[in-house]
This record gives structure tokens, C-alpha cells and sequence, in this order.
């Protein structure tokens, strides 16, 4: 039976207005998660993040942006409010955000301006409208000059009926008749989905690098990026293709200690850095070349691979070492030693500004997904294992020794290898290291955490 598909986004739209009037609550309720960060402080949303949304039958796609502000140019807030007017260049219909319940302000009225010289469809959305005392400011929102405000609350998700109403009005009537002459067939026809995108989140310490990295490798300024330590405090996902193989990146904030971690806005930020990394294929952890391998470098790579993910190193800033020859050598034993875990993992010099080592920064990528998702035929193991076991048999235990019978790969994604045997428990960790090297060396799995399942059962006739 085929699985029906959801429709494709038909346009897209984006989410503006001025700081704290909801832009991201109502991002989070239009696309069915809460993928955007939200607190009462204004200011949050710095990157703009883009969704599939959906309300009723309707299928589209979601911009949400830093609230607009009237900023000095080099600044943060200029940076922030270049991200915006790029949303709206991009996006076909705007919605625009007021506070209801503040009323109109001079800010209002001067990004209104902006907004009605994009020359797009602009629906006027008076947010925080709950009750009396929201809906008795709609009457000054007219003064903006946007049209009729529609009252709402994102928080509690009133209003939708009258805001689908509008996007039906301005978009969806109108496509459907410019394509009334498409064949339904065709699209039932159509593959089901296309190939898979392989999900890889940079992470790191702060100002490692990473908005720069990822917005070298997409080839365009989509991220906000600037001297300034912790800019980033959402995960931004982005689809993009390298040499026609489609990736979704996912830019991160910087993990500091946990130790300096403060205030709820940045512990927001960590968890939905964490968040990135559960749901990645492959880690690419970011050093600076000027410092790395600091400890809080050490304990990422540590919840990466207790995480179960794939990694790769990127050394970040290599136009300001690359002096140093032998500094590649030097960083790739200290990987060794540093993090056993991951022996094998693949440490690539890279610049985010001069773009060097990019390309053999997604190679690597793409091996390590390659080998986190390798399975291992049972005959094969069995014969590794006979082997290892002649050359290094277990020790005993209270004059009885271990016999360990044979093994399986019980799943991929990462590598689990179940070991059935018995008095498996009393394994020490010296050994099943020693296996566990023992498979990474035997089948190329360098660099992939690898997962050891003991079980045990009791035979009847063993004795």
C-alpha cells in the first residue's frame, strides 16, 4: 500500500515584525513543533529558520526572522536586519506581526513602510488578541495601511480560520486555476520521495567558526556571522547539494561548560544543540587551529559518541597555522590519544574564509556515514572472532573461564555487536576493549563508535 504523500509547499511566506511580538510562537504552531526558540526576552531570534508548514489543506513554506529594528550599519542588530529583508526578497506573501495588546508603535509604522515597498501580498496579523483587551486595540493597526488586521493569538492557536481564509484568497484560488490544465496522474505518478539527505550538525566551542563554515560551503551569507562569541542560538537547518548528493546542515550555538553556562536563553540554545546532534547521521566538530583540543572540545566528542553519531574533525582557521608542517601530523596522533572512543576518526584542516579543505571535509563525511551504517556478514564475524579468541583467550573467573560462543551485528547506525557466551558479565573492560579494537581494525570501522551487547545464557549441557 503506498504511503500518501504530503503535498508539496504551493508558496512561501515570512514571518516579520518588529522584536516580542510572537513571530516564533507562531512559526512553532504553523509547522507543528517547537523548532524555534522562545522566551520573554526580546531579541531571540537572530537567524531566520524556514519550515514546512501547513494550516488545513493548505501546504507551505515558513520563514521565521529577527524582529526588525532600527540599527546602526556594522552592527549586530545591521546584520540581523540584513537576514530579514533576504527573507522577504525570498518569500512570495509576508505576514506581518503587531502586538495587539500594546497597540500601534513608531516602530510599526516605520518597518510597515518597509513591508509595503517589498511589493508582495501582505497579511496583517494583530497577535496576542486574546480577549477584550487586545481586540479593542485593532482599530489603530488600519493606520499601517496593510489592510484589515486579522486577530490573533499564536499562543493559543485562535484566529487560524481567518488567517487561512486569506492565504487561500490571495495564493491558493490563484494557482489552482493557472494550474487546472496539470494532469493528476502525473502527479500520482511522481516518486514518492526523493534520495536521502544525509544530516550533519556543526558543532563546537563558541566562535569556532561554524555559521562562517556553513555559509562558505552553501555558497551565500544565509547564516549571521561576526567577531561576536555565541551569535548563533538556534539550530538552523539548511538543504543543500554537494556534487548533486542532497545534505541537510545544521548550524549550532557553541557549546560552552556546562559549568558557564547562563541564563535560560543559553541553556535553551545548548538543549537545542544537543537536540541536533541526537537527530544527526554524522558530527562534524568543529576546533579552532589556534586552540585545539581544549577540554571542552574533548568532552563534545565525548556526547557525540555517547550519542551514537558518526564524527569528523574539522580544524577550523587553518590559514592563520598552516605555517606549522607538522602541526596536521601532531593533531591527528593527538586525536588518537586523546579520544581511544574514536580511533580512526578523520581530522580534516579547513577554512571557513579561504575555503580550503572543504571538499575533503564532506568526503569524509560522507565515508563516516558509510561506515557508521556498515553491516558485517555473521560468517565473517565468526571467523574474526575464532581468530581473536585463539590469540587472546578470555581470562577466568574464580578458576572458571569465560567462553564467549560467537557473535552477531545486531544493528547498524551505529555498530552493535551482540556477544553470546556465558559469564559475560564478569568481562573485564581491558577485553572487550581488546574486541572492540579488534573489529575496527578487522573491518575498516575507524572513527564509528562501536556498541558490544553481552548475553548470556545458561546451557544445560556446558558442564
Amino acid at each position: 500500500m503506498r504511503r500518501k504523500r504530503q503535498a508539496p509547499a504551493s508558496f512561501t511566506l515570512a514571518i516579520v515584525g518588529r522584536p516580542n511580538v510572537g513571530k516564533s510562537t507562531l512559526f512553532n504552531r504553523l509547522v507543528g513543533k517547537k523548532l524555534a526558540l522562545v522566551d520573554d526576552q526580546p531579541g531571540v531570534t537572530r537567524d531566520r529558520r524556514e519550515g514546512d508548514a501547513s494550516l488545513a489543506d493548505l501546504s507551505f513554506r515558513v520563514i521565521d526572522t529577527a524582529g526588525l529594528e532600527e540599527a546602526k550599519s556594522g552592527t549586530l542588530e545591521a546584520r540581523m536586519r540584513a537576514q530579514t529583508e533576504a527573507a522577504i526578497r525570498n518569500a512570495q506573501a509576508l505576514l506581518f506581526l503587531i502586538d495587539a495588546r500594546a497597540g500601534v508603535t513608531p516602530s510599526d509604522k516605520s518597518f510597515a513602510q518597509l513591508v509595503r515597498k517589498s511589493d508582495k501580498p501582505v497579511i496583517l496579523l494583530a497577535n496576542k488578541a486574546e480577549g477584550r483587551a487586545g481586540r479593542d486595540a485593532l482599530g489603530d493597526a488600519y493606520e499601517l495601511g496593510l489592510g484589515e488586521p486579522i486577530p490573533f493569538s499564536a499562543e493559543h492557536g485562535e484566529g487560524q480560520a481567518d488567517l487561512y481564509d486569506a492565504l487561500r484568497a490571495a495564493f491558493v484560488d490563484q494557482e489552482r486555476e493557472e494550474d487546472s490544465d496539470a494532469s493528476e496522474d502525473e502527479s500520482e505518478n511522481a516518486e514518492e520521495s526523493g534520495p536521502h539527505a544525509l544530516k550533519i550538525a556543526i558543532v563546537g566551542r563558541p566562535n569556532a567558526g561554524k555559521s562562517t563554515l556553513i555559509n562558505t560551503l552553501i555558497g551565500e551569507e544565509r547564516l549571521l556571522t561576526g567577531p561576536e562569541a555565541g551569535i548563533t542560538r538556534d539550530s538552523i537547518s539548511i538543504d543543500w547539494s554537494w556534487r548533486d548528493k542532497p545534505v541537510r546542515l545544521f548550524d549550532t550555538a557553541g557549546l560552552r561548560r556546562k559549568a558557564r553556562v547562563e541564563g535560560k536563553l543559553e541553556k535553551l540554545s545548548v538543549a537545542d544543540a544537543l537536540r541536533a546532534i541526537r537527530f544527526a547521521e554524522v558530527v562534524i566538530l568543529l576546533l579552532d587551529a589556534t586552540i585545539p583540543f581544549e577540554k571542552q572540545d574533548l568532552s563534545i566528542a565525548d556526547l557525540v559518541e555517547r550519542e551514537g553519531r558518526a564524527m569528523v574533525i574539522g580544524v577550523n582557521k587553518w590559514d592563520l597555522v598552516s605555517q606549522d608542517h607538522g602541526l596536521l601530523k601532531k593533531l591527528r596522533e593527538d586525536a588518537e590519544r586523546l579520544l581511544p572512543q574514536m580511533r580512526g576518526v578523520s581530522v580534516i584542516p579547513v577554512s571557513g574564509l579561504s575555503s580550503k579543505g572543504l571538499d575533503p571535509l564532506m568526503e569524509a563525511a560522507f565515508a563516516a556515514s558509510d561506515v557508521w551504517s556498515k553491516r558485517i556478514p555473521t560468517a565473517q564475524l565468526n571467523r574474526w572472532l575464532t581468530s581473536a579468541l585463539s590469540s587472546h583467550p578470555p581470562p577466568a573467573v574464580s578458576g572458571r573461564r569465560i567462553k564467549i560462543r560467537y557473535m552477531t551485528q545486531a544493528k547498524a547506525r551505529p555498530p552493535l555487536f551482540a556477544i553470546f557466551g556465558n559469564q559475560l558479565d564478569a568481562l573485564p573492560t581491558s577485553y572487550t576493549r581488546y574486541l572492540t579494537n579488534g573489529l575496527r581494525e578487522a573491518f575498516d570501522l575507524q572513527g564509528a563508535p562501536i556498541r558490544l551487547s553481552m548475553r548470556t545464557s545458561d546451557n544445560p549441557f556446558d558442564k
